[in-house]
């Protein structure tokens, strides 16, 4: 069976620096909020381009923070996709604000700037794009539209390590940007964990105190704010310092893998695009067709698994349905086609080849 996603292999490929990662956090004898988060933030926020990065519990209370240090509360709205993981919704749910969602881009799957301004209300407080899939959404069609309404924006880049736009990394565009670290990201922990990166230092600081208690670092147990308890602990931030080191190659070898799928793929799927102003890291490599469950019974037969990202729009699931939303015609036809075939840093161009040649047959 060729997988979706190998992460044992990943682990084998830099096994002897992971588990000399893992042996100094042990030996240290700091498990939480110590060295190698600190050194890790640093890291991040230097690769990303972006003066701080705060390491959280995982991606979800990256997006809560985020929107709770932007002003984000109860009876406010916040618009975003239902074309995503549902835990971008679910964050703003957790701030008490109303997620509020726009259809897509057909091409990109991600926010169609083009429906944006007409879902703006008083109510409206922040945009969240989502760079689905590892290309970037049109942040030169939404943040102006944003901007100009007086909203904050959030971009969400759980998929999107290392995907840039007009030559820069996602991240840095924003008030504030969340990353997400799950074992299947392009940075992937060996558990959970997340990261809130940006460049207002007054919106990072208000990140750190909510992130714990609202504790000052000055002044531990007595909290400015009403904080959460959502920390990256010292294992994962070791993990994720090896990793991160790694991460240009692997993106590399993913784009490598995405121009062999383009060049053997037959012309009956419909293949990603890469806009002229973006640059995808394929954290998932998503086709469509109309045939979409006919065709992935015959991969599954093969030996090839694959995966819908996401088969189910959010607001077609029961926990929404009291938002009374409309029709997303574009987010719901794309539901039905699209198919995740193989794609992780350790996959061979040979695999690739091969489960083309499955899909010509």
């Amino acid at each position: 069976m060729i997988p979706v996603v190998d992460l044992r292999a990943e682990y084998v490929a830099v096994k002897a620096e992971i588990d000399g990662a893992v042996q100094r956090v042990l030996e240290s004898g700091w498990y939480i909020l110590g060295k190698e988060v600190a050194a890790f933030e640093s890291e991040f926020a230097a690769w990303c381009g972006v003066s701080g990065a705060v390491g959280v519990g995982n991606g979800t209370d990256a997006l809560h923070i985020a929107l709770r240090a932007c002003g984000v509360a109860a009876g406010d709205e916040v618009i975003t996709v239902a074309h995503t993981a549902v835990a971008t919704a679910a964050a703003i749910a957790l701030t008490g604000a109303t997620p509020v969602f726009v259809d897509i881009d057909p091409a990109t799957y991600t926010l169609d700037p083009a429906r944006l301004a007409a879902a703006i209300t008083p109510r409206t407080k922040a945009v969240i794009p989502v760079h689905i899939y590892g290309h970037p959404a049109d942040l030169g069609g939404i943040l102006p539209i944003a901007r100009a309404a007086g909203l904050r924006v959030i971009e969400d880049c759980a998929q999107a390590h290392g995907a840039e736009w007009q030559g820069k990394r996602v991240g840095g565009f924003a008030d504030l940007a969340c990353f997400s670290f799950y074992p299947t990201k392009n940075l992937g922990a060996l558990g959970d964990g997340g990261a809130v990166v940006g460049n207002d230092p007054a919106l990072l600081e208000r990140v750190r105190l909510l992130r714990e208690y609202g504790w000052p670092p000055h002044n531990r147990y007595v909290s400015q704010i009403e904080g959460m308890n959502s920390r990256l602990d010292e294992m994962q931030a070791a993990i994720l310092r090896v990793k991160l080191a790694h991460l240009d190659g692997w993106n590399e070898h993913r784009r490598t893998l995405a121009g062999v799928y383009a060049a053997h793929l037959p012309d009956s799927v419909v293949k990603p695009v890469e806009r002229p102003d973006c640059r995808h890291v394929y954290h998932l490599y998503v086709v469509r067709s109309p045939e979409r469950d006919n065709l992935r019974e015959k991969l599954r037969a093969a030996g090839v698994a694959t995966g819908i990202h996401y088969p189910v729009p959010i607001h077609q699931q029961a926990a929404y349905y009291h938002l009374s939303l409309t029709s997303l015609p574009v987010t719901e036809q794309a539901a039905g086609e699209i198919l995740s075939l193989p794609m992780h840093s350790t996959l061979t161009v040979e695999q690739i080849e091969w489960v083309c040649s499955v899909m010509q047959d």
